[in-house]
């Protein structure tokens, strides 16, 4: 584990949330070259594999918003990056980076950063008080129709967004960002070439979104200033099938199971 002491405060912090993404397609297309971009950036070219601390995305992102980001698959106690000040912490360690606050938003504020949420998915939509819950962590928050689930350039769109973030931000001034891509998500049947909504949203579908966004990240890398750590993870997966279920806030292990990278863009 890197010792987050000595990044919060030096480095900007990028957390990518790709909404919805499987463990087992991320590994494969990583493994097939399907993704070349994150491939080249995540640590030996390979995700992580990990359980989500929730099966949909508002309680997925309320508790890693809390410092619990998605927790290593093999047996622990695993140290956190960062993590709430509170007693009997058995995953807090001399690396954790340790915050006063009740959030991590709040708490990198106090240490000086500029928050800033760019949502996707509709628990972002700030439309109604759930879908502003999380939004409202955040000094700055951004979405709109072009950036959601039924937009198939949200990701670009969302893109956009961030280039005008950055190109304000004071020199001087830290930034946590936190981009929630919402292309995976359902729908993401037009991703995949040659299908017609009749044809409904798949595991392939579910592929070719992911081959997508792997074809933007880039752009919204090369946007960031450095050094900045980038996280990017999902928040839980979903079924197609499986079993019988299909969707997700469900205990299925394919909602459960969820890639997650790190690396510094230096």
């Amino acid at each position: 584990m890197r010792d987050m002491n000595a990044v919060i405060g030096s480095h900007d912090v990028l957390l990518v949330t790709l909404d919805t993404l499987r463990y087992d397609v991320a590994a494969e297309q990583a493994a097939t070259g399907g993704t070349p971009t994150l491939s080249g950036l995540l640590p030996g070219g390979r995700w992580e594999r990990r359980h989500t601390p929730g099966s949909f995305t508002y309680a997925a992102h309320m508790a890693m918003l809390a410092g619990f980001l998605p927790t290593p698959a093999s047996p622990g106690p695993h140290p956190r990056l960062f993590a709430g000040s509170f007693p009997g912490s058995e995953t807090t360690t001399g690396g954790t980076w340790t915050f006063d606050t009740a959030d991590l938003p709040s708490g990198l504020a106090a240490a000086g950063y500029h928050t800033v949420c760019v949502g996707g998915v509709g628990f972002f939509n700030k439309l109604t008080p759930l879908g502003s819950a999380l939004p409202s962590l955040f000094a700055e928050s951004h979405w709109e129709p072009g950036f959601g689930v039924a937009d198939p350039a949200s990701l670009p769109n969302q893109i956009d967004r961030v280039a005008e973030v950055t190109a304000r931000l004071p020199a001087a001034r830290r930034l946590f960002l936190l981009l929630n891509v919402a292309s995976l998500h359902q729908p993401n049947w037009f991703y995949l070439d040659g299908a017609q909504p009749a044809d409904g949203d798949t595991r392939e579908s579910h592929a070719a979104a992911l081959r997508h966004v792997d074809a933007h990240l880039g752009r919204l890398f090369a946007l960031m200033r450095r050094p900045c750590l980038v996280i990017v993870c999902s928040d839980h997966g979903t079924a197609y099938g499986e079993d019988g279920h299909s969707g997700h806030r469900i205990g299925h292990e394919v909602v459960w199971t969820v890639p997650y990278g790190e690396f510094v863009l230096s």
